[in-house]
């Protein structure tokens, strides 16, 4: 083989890896991961955005003037044979002075918008329109609670697209990072201390979120969804949670002393000072017996497993300190165990009959249900929905 095949055929060996990594790159700069950041869809987010872009933009620009330069001195300065001996420069005040201020000058640039994102993001939005939710981080799921409506619901947060939404956060038991990737950055949650945030959705979908700080064996599986709604789907989502759970009962007609709250910019009808009778005072696993057989058993299953001692099925009018998550709608949800398993049949079967199988250290024990059982109580909580 000539010698100058030989570069060539090194060239031809080197090239498929040369193309795994420019895909691996290029994998590395997609937008469809679930968590990330690379897609702002709220107006918090949107500015952190900006910052991040601004500082890659001028990182760039400094790597390309001192890499361009260092090149440049390389090839221009570099040793010949037969040169003489360099004089020795100790030190150039011009070229110091100047290496020091483009670089202030430069972090002056970034730290400005980077200083007001700061003050923007700690203020507390103010108005009738804000809605206010509670966040509670538990070893290992989210709590979700809305003051304004009377609901509670875990691990799922459903807002209204348009309308800024303030976190006031707290955790029950040690220290969680509340972590909305494509809405707001993270913010740390404490025990016996709120810590605020907000943003607000500009687009209706489902968004994944989760902790970012160390709490735990489970805190890689301590994960949550934003559901960013419409006013209307908002609205009805809202009316429909304050229903689960409640007894049947007949129809009433508003009182004369209703008042008008507006959700998300439409007009609704909610009744003036406490509850009526209409709010659910009683969890449904003690309501009348249900028609189906199997719904039935496990309604039965739900109270002699002890269940309802740590889970509540209200949303309205919710009893709060419970150890477990509300599981009102868990019929619907679109995932179980705090974004674990996809709610299947088979999913929630199994981690009712042996949570600890699949996260190890959570407060729900094995409580000895069998395969048959497991069924009966699928098909129970499938109907809070």
């Amino acid at each position: 083989m000539s010698l100058a095949a030989r570069p060539a055929r090194r060239l031809s060996r080197l090239a498929p890896w040369f193309v795994l990594v420019l895909v691996l790159v290029g994998t590395a700069c997609s937008r469809d991961f679930p968590q990330t950041t690379l897609a702002p869809k709220g107006d918090l987010a949107r500015i952190e955005d900006d910052i991040f872009y601004t500082t890659v933009k001028w990182a760039t620009l400094v790597f390309v003037l001192v890499e361009g330069a260092l090149v440049y001195a390389i090839f221009r300065f570099r040793g010949r044979p037969g040169d003489a001996e360099p004089d020795q420069i100790h030190g150039n005040t011009v070229v110091e002075i100047v290496w020091t201020v483009i670089p202030a000058l430069i972090l002056a640039v970034i730290a400005v918008p980077t200083v007001k994102a700061i003050f923007k993001e700690n203020e507390t939005p103010k108005g009738s329109d804000v809605l206010t939710v509670e966040v509670i981080g538990h070893q290992w799921w989210w709590e979700f609670r809305y003051p304004s409506l009377n609901l509670t619901t875990a691990n799922e947060l459903h807002v209204p697209v348009g309308r800024t939404v303030s976190l006031k956060m707290g955790a029950y038991d040690v220290i969680h990072s509340f972590w909305l990737p494509q809405f707001a950055g993270k913010r740390d949650v404490f025990p016996n201390r709120e810590t605020r945030l907000w943003f607000t959705a500009e687009e209706p979908g489902e968004y994944t979120g989760q902790c970012a700080e160390f709490c735990g064996v489970q805190h890689g599986r301590m994960a949550f969804r934003v559901v960013a709604q419409d006013a209307a789907a908002f609205i009805a989502w809202s009316d429909h949670m304050k229903t689960l759970g409640a007894p049947p009962a007949a129809p009433t007609p508003a009182k004369p002393d209703s008042v008008k709250t507006s959700s998300a910019g439409a007009a609704v009808q909610e009744p003036a000072g406490k509850p009526g009778a209409g709010a659910p005072q009683a969890d449904s696993a003690k309501a009348a017996p249900a028609e189906d057989p199997l719904v039935a058993q496990g309604q039965k299953l739900f109270l002699m497993k002890g269940c309802v001692g740590c889970h509540s099925l209200v949303a309205y009018n919710a009893p709060q300190g419970l150890l477990g998550p509300n599981l009102a709608n868990v019929g619907a949800r679109t995932y179980i165990a705090a974004g674990t398993l996809p709610n299947t049949d088979e999913n929630l079967a199994h981690w009712i009959r042996v949570p600890q199988d699949v996260k190890h250290g959570v407060l729900m024990p094995n409580l000895g249900v069998t395969e048959d059982e497991a069924k009966a109580l699928v098909a129970f909580l499938r109907t809070h929905r």
